[in-house]
């Protein structure tokens, strides 16, 4: 298995793209993703695609080394092949796993300047609403309901982030090795926002890099009205849950912020 020698600072980088029907997009994200950051991995980890996408990701893999594929029998979410790309990476020693989706909303000429963050960070989100970001060719009802969303994450839960539901990241394994990961159980936005939690009671130290969001160009949104309920009810239940925890006494972890 071909394995890249890491990232100055960082260590062995491995970005974990999830695909389901991304045939016209993933050899185009692949490429852009080595061309930014040759010196990371790429784990393609498909659900099961009917339209062909396992079998472009692995014939790109046949001919470069530093490109895996991951596949999964049937189409579980976006959270659950996170969760078995975390494992992939962890059983291989990887020192850093990135979160990156397969439409090319996410630039992968963003990734340097987290990898350059990540080397004094436990965990970099990169973010659609710090100073600096843009967000492209989004209705205005799609960024009322982000912003909207994300103030609502972080007033209920009590996290400075901007960008809960932001899914364009970077785990150090140490965060990812702080976080009960066997306790995720949501999928979408709701996802996103857990292991902001998560990671936000363990204390880990968290920033947020401002990219550039842009909304995918070939395929279909994955988004539906049911992610945006299941992320609604699942950090209003969290923060309920929290605020009960607080009045009762019980410790909490504060994040360091830098």
């Amino acid at each position: 298995m071909g394995v890249a020698a890491g990232h100055p600072g960082v260590g062995r980088v491995l970005v974990v793209i999830p695909t389901y029907n991304e045939a016209d997009n993933v050899r185009r994200i692949v490429a852009r993703v080595r061309a930014a950051a040759p010196a990371v991995d790429v784990l393609v980890a498909d659900d099961g695609s009917p339209d062909g996408t396992g079998g472009i990701a692995d014939a790109v893999s046949r001919v470069d080394p530093q490109v895996h594929v991951l596949h999964r029998r049937s189409k579980d979410g976006l959270g659950a092949a996170y969760l078995a790309g975390f494992a992939w990476a962890r059983e291989r020693g990887y020192d850093a796993v990135v979160e990156m989706d397969a439409d090319g909303s996410h630039a992968p000429e963003d990734l340097p300047a987290l990898l350059h963050a990540a080397r004094d960070a436990d965990v970099v989100i990169g973010s659609r609403w710090t100073p600096g970001a843009r967000v492209l060719n989004w209705p205005w009802r799609r960024l009322l309901l982000s912003r909207v969303g994300n103030l609502y994450a972080r007033v209920a839960l009590g996290m400075p982030v901007s960008d809960a539901t932001g899914g364009y990241r970077v785990y150090r394994s140490t965060a990812l090795d702080a976080i009960d990961l066997d306790s995720v159980r949501s999928q979408g936005y709701a996802f996103q926002v857990e292991l902001s939690r998560l990671a936000h009671r363990a204390g880990v130290r968290i920033v947020e890099v401002p990219i550039t969001f842009a909304e995918r160009e070939h395929g279909d949104s994955k988004m539906s009205p049911l992610i945006v309920a299941e992320a609604l009810w699942r950090v209003t239940r969290w923060g309920v849950r929290d605020r009960r925890a607080a009045v009762r006494g019980r410790p909490r972890a504060l994040a360091r912020w830098p």
